[in-house]
């Protein structure tokens, strides 16, 4: 600012001062703020991160030779899944169906080595399976804790890691969208208390965990509903405290120990269960239940020979508990143990009739 002193009184010379002086204290370039993290990490994201961070290394990438994955025949799969490293000596957990048809198993571990491994036990019911791994001494394995899927909520928050077309260890996020639902195994099993999530889970998932906000293990990721072989937001994962049962007998007895009725295959129908095949050597035969019969009759000049499944027995319930599907007599099966004794109700032509079955065991594979 320039001011002229020519013609200037003591009043004018006064007001200049004035301004000079606010001029020099008011109108001054304020101080800068302080600087700022050029890209701020949100409370949500900083959890992300420790999750992933504290698990990743814990998930590895299985490919087999000897067969082609059954997607729970909704998603044809090439032979690749996922796995979750469950103990420090090289458990892993992943799906039956990942390593149903392998004659050879490879696992790839977060640095890249990739290791041979070894099929430990099955259960195709529930779609669960133990492989192991031989891991070098130089290589400490990550492990995922397991967590209580008895305690989620539709609305929760989950992660899940896999390897969706082989893309390791790739991590997305969802919420719980639904639980207790159903899906059928490849058995004809149904798996029940499933949980359904929206968090994207594409070919090559299967086997991996689903985690919790707290990075525990909740979930093995099982399969997707979608009409085009990708993510459609539909993902399904078995709850951890199913595999938290079946883990060890896996483990011990390479199988599920579970109690046998020695029926093998039923046809539903308007009174019951149709036995249409029976073990001949199985309780449920030796109790004197039978299947479809035999039948020799006159067809002109030949004798002709046939089975009947019409004259097979029929189950209508068991420990007058009725059956309206193979799910019921199977679900209640299971809550016995082999040896106990349990009671059929038998429509056996127009007599209905009860016969009491020793329950055998069976090893799920």
């Amino acid at each position: 600012m320039s001011i002229s002193t020519r013609g200037r009184s003591a009043k004018d010379w006064c007001l200049a001062l004035t301004i000079l002086f606010f001029s020099a204290v008011c109108l001054k370039p304020a101080p800068a703020a302080p600087p700022t993290p050029s890209n701020p990490i949100s409370s949500e994201e900083a959890t992300n991160i420790r999750i992933y961070k504290a698990a990743n290394k814990a998930v590895v990438n299985i490919s087999i030779s000897g067969g082609e994955e059954a997607y729970f025949s909704v998603v044809p799969r090439e032979g690749f899944g996922s796995g979750t490293i469950i103990s420090g000596d090289g458990y892993i957990l992943t799906n039956y169906h990942v390593i149903e048809n392998a004659n050879q198993i490879r696992v790839t571990l977060f640095d890249g080595t990739v290791l041979p491994a070894v099929k430990v036990g099955e259960d195709p019911a529930n779609d669960l399976a133990v492989v192991k791994i031989n891991a070098p001494e130089t290589i400490k394995l990550t492990t995922i804790p397991f967590g209580d899927s008895s305690k989620l909520e539709v609305g929760r928050k989950v992660l899940a890691i896999g390897n969706p077309f082989g893309l390791d260890r790739t991590l997305s996020q969802g919420i719980v969208s639904s639980l207790g639902r159903s899906i059928l195994s490849e058995n004809g099993r149904l798996i029940k208390g499933i949980i359904q999530t929206d968090a994207a889970i594409n070919p090559g998932n299967s086997g991996g965990p689903l985690l919790d906000s707290s990075g525990k293990l909740i979930g093995i990721n099982t399969a997707i509903m979608s009409r085009t072989g990708q993510s459609a937001g539909i993902g399904l994962a078995i709850p951890i405290n199913i595999a938290k049962q079946i883990v060890p007998e896996l483990i011990a007895h390479h199988g599920v120990i579970r109690p046998d009725l020695g029926i093998l295959a039923v046809q539903l129908v308007d009174s019951g269960l149709r036995i249409v095949k029976i073990d001949p050597e199985g309780p449920a035969a030796k109790a004197g239940l039978s299947g479809p019969k035999l039948i020799v009759y006159q067809d002109g000049p030949f004798r002709v020979s046939g089975w009947d499944v019409t004259l097979a027995d029929v189950i209508m319930a068991i420990d007058n508990t009725p059956v309206h599907s193979t799910d019921d007599l199977l679900s209640y099966i299971e809550l016995k143990k082999p040896g106990q004794v349990v009671t059929l109700t038998v429509l056996r032509g127009s007599r209905v009739v009860k016969i009491a079955v020793k329950l055998a065991s069976s090893n799920s594979v």
